[in-house]
C-alpha cells in the first residue's frame, strides 16, 4: 500500500566555491601560479598588478542566489540603478595587495636535448642494414624503455611488425638485430633482464680475471649472486674470498640503468618551490608565506565602466540585458577568487603558525630528537580546522628552515612510549634504528630480533614486527641482503 508522509532531513553540502577553495589550499605554489594564470586568462574581469585606486568609482554588486545555493539572475528583472549602487564596499578594496616586485623569483631555463631514442638511432645509422632491417632495428629501439631495456617478448615484436608494418621476421633475424643494438652506446642498452644487462656492460671493458670470474658467477649462479651466498660462490668456483671480494666490487661499478645514463633522456626533476619560510631573529621564530602564494589581483576598472555606460544608456534591449548578465557573473566570479585567495593564504598561514609553535624547539635547535610527536588532530584541535585541512597543507607543502627545507607532512609522526613512560616520536625511534643498522658488522648483519634487543637496551621496548615495520619505511634490506664479504 503507497503512503504519502513528510520528513525533514538536515543535509550538509559543500558548494562548488567551498570544492574550488579546498582545491586552491591543496595546491604547491608552483601549481597555484598555473591555477591563477589559467583563471587570469579566462576571466577578462580579473586583472593582476598595482593600478590607480583614484580611477575607481565607488560600484558594487548585489549578489543573487536561488535556494539551492547556485547563481540564479533573472535578467528581464534587472534594475541597472540598484545593481550599481554604492551601499557596499568599493570593489578596490577586495583586491589582495601582497605582493612585491622584489620578491619575485625566477625560473632557471633548461635546454633541450636529443632524446634517447634518436641518440640511438644516430648511431644505428651509421650500420649497413637493408630496407626492412632498418625498419626492424627502428621498431626495437623505440620498443626500449627510458631505463635501456628491451623488455618485449620477441614473440609480440614479430607480430606487431607483421601487423603494423607488414614485415615477416624470424626469431633468428630478431635475435641478431638485437646484438647490433646491444653493440650501441651506453653500453648495457637493448638487454632483456638485469642479468643480460650487466654482462654486456663486463664484456664490453675488456679481459680481466676478476671481470671474467664476475661474467661466470653472473651466467652461472647468478640467482645465488642476488641472495649474496658468498659462501656458495667460493666454494662452487674455488676462489678466495678476496677474488671473489674483487669480481663483486667489478659488479658493482655497472650501471643496471643504463638509458638513465643519456644526458637528453633525464628528466629535469621539478623545482621545489617552498611555500614557507621559517627564521630565527634575535632567539625567536618568524614565519613568512611565500610572496608568490599572495599575488596581487583586482577587479577590472573597464568592467565597472562598461557597467556604468549601460546605465547612462537609453537602449535597454534584451541583448544589453544580456551583456549586464554576463559582465555579472565574471565579476562575481573575479570577487570569489580574490577572496578564495585571501582564506587560502589565511588557512595557509595558521597551519604552519600552528605546527611551527608545536615544533618550537626542533625549529631552534634543529635536533631531531626534540621532534615531539604530533598527528593532524593535534593541528587541527589547535586552530579549530577539519583534520582534511592540515592534511592538504601538509601533504603538499614545503617549508624553508635554517636547517633545510622539508616537506612538512615529515614533521608529523606518531608517538610510543619509552622505558621512563614517556612519550617519544617514532622518528627518533627510526633514526636511532638507522644509525644502529649502519654501524654494524656487514659480515654479520644485525637481524630483527637482533635490533629489538638493542632498542630495548636502549630504553625503547618495540616489538620484532614493529622493527621490520619501521625498517622496510626506511628502505632497508632484511639482514640476509644487507650482508658483505
Amino acid at each position: 500500500m503507497l503512503k504519502q508522509g513528510l520528513h525533514q532531513k538536515l543535509l550538509q553540502k559543500l558548494s562548488p566555491q567551498q570544492i574550488q577553495l579546498m582545491k586552491m589550499i591543496q595546491l604547491p605554489t608552483q601549481a597555484f601560479e598555473q591555477r591563477l594564470k589559467q583563471e587570469l586568462e579566462e576571466n577578462p574581469a580579473l586583472e593582476s598588478g598595482k593600478e590607480n585606486l583614484d580611477d575607481f568609482d565607488d560600484t558594487s554588486m548585489n549578489d543573487e542566489y536561488d535556494d539551492s545555493g547556485n547563481e540564479s539572475i533573472n535578467t528581464d528583472d534587472i534594475n541597472i540603478d540598484e545593481y550599481l549602487s554604492d551601499d557596499e564596499i568599493p570593489n578596490y578594496k577586495t583586491q589582495s595587495n601582497n605582493y612585491s616586485a622584489d620578491d619575485e623569483e625566477k625560473d632557471i631555463p633548461f635546454a633541450s636535448g636529443t632524446s634517447f631514442t634518436q641518440h640511438l638511432k644516430n648511431q644505428m645509422s651509421t650500420y649497413r642494414l637493408t630496407e626492412n632491417e632498418e625498419i626492424i632495428t627502428d621498431f626495437l629501439i623505440g620498443s626500449i624503455d627510458e631505463s635501456g631495456y628491451l623488455r618485449r617478448d620477441l614473440i609480440d615484436v614479430m607480430d606487431d611488425l607483421a601487423f603494423t608494418q607488414n614485415i615477416y621476421t624470424t626469431i633468428e633475424e630478431l635475435e641478431q638485430l638485437i646484438k647490433l643494438v646491444q653493440d650501441l652506446d651506453p653500453a648495457g642498452v637493448g638487454a632483456r633482464d638485469l642479468k643480460e644487462c650487466l654482462i654486456i656492460q663486463l664484456k664490453r671493458k675488456g679481459e680481466k680475471p676478476a671481470r671474467t670470474l664476475a661474467i661466470n658467477i653472473l651466467e652461472q649462479s647468478f640467482d645465488q649472486f642476488v641472495k649474496k651466498h658468498y659462501s656458495k660462490l667460493i666454494q662452487k668456483f674455488h676462489v678466495t674470498e678476496d677474488e671473489l671480494k674483487d669480481a663483486i666490487k667489478q659488479i658493482e661499478k655497472l650501471n643496471p640503468k643504463p638509458g638513465g645514463s643519456h644526458v637528453g633522456n633525464n628528466k629535469i626533476a621539478e623545482q621545489i618551490v617552498p611555500d614557507f619560510s621559517i627564521r630565527i631573529v634575535e632567539g625567536e621564530l618568524e614565519l613568512t608565506l611565500n610572496s608568490r602564494n599572495a599575488p596581487e589581483l583586482h577587479i577590472s576598472k573597464e568592467y565597472n565602466d562598461l557597467l556604468n555606460g549601460y546605465k547612462d544608456s537609453k537602449d535597454k534591449s534584451q541583448s544589453q540585458k544580456d551583456a549586464v548578465l554576463f559582465i555579472k557573473q565574471k565579476l562575481d566570479s573575479a570577487k570569489w577568487f580574490i577572496d578564495a585567495i585571501k582564506q587560502r593564504q589565511q588557512t595557509l598561514y595558521l597551519n604552519m603558525n600552528a605546527i611551527m609553535q608545536y615544533q618550537k624547539e626542533y625549529f631552534l635547535t634543529g635536533d631531531e630528537r626534540k621532534l615531539k610527536p604530533m598527528i593532524l588532530k593535534d593541528i587541527a584541535d589547535i586552530i579549530n580546522m577539519d583534520v582534511s585541512t592540515v592534511s592538504r597543507v601538509a601533504n603538499s607543502k614545503f617549508v624553508s628552515t635554517p636547517y633545510g627545507t622539508r616537506l612538512i607532512k615529515d614533521f608529523f609522526s606518531e608517538s610510543m612510549k619509552n622505558d621512563q613512560g614517556d612519550d617519544v616520536s617514532t622518528k627518533e625511534i627510526k633514526d636511532i634504528l638507522a644509525t644502529v643498522i649502519d654501524k654494524e658488522n656487514k659480515k654479520k648483519p644485525l637481524t630483527d630480533d637482533k635490533l629489538a634487543l638493542i632498542l630495548k637496551e636502549k630504553g625503547y621496548p618495540i616489538a620484532r614486527r614493529t622493527v621490520a615495520k619501521y625498517r622496510e619505511q626506511l628502505d632497508i634490506s632484511v639482514a640476509r641482503l644487507r650482508k658483505e664479504i
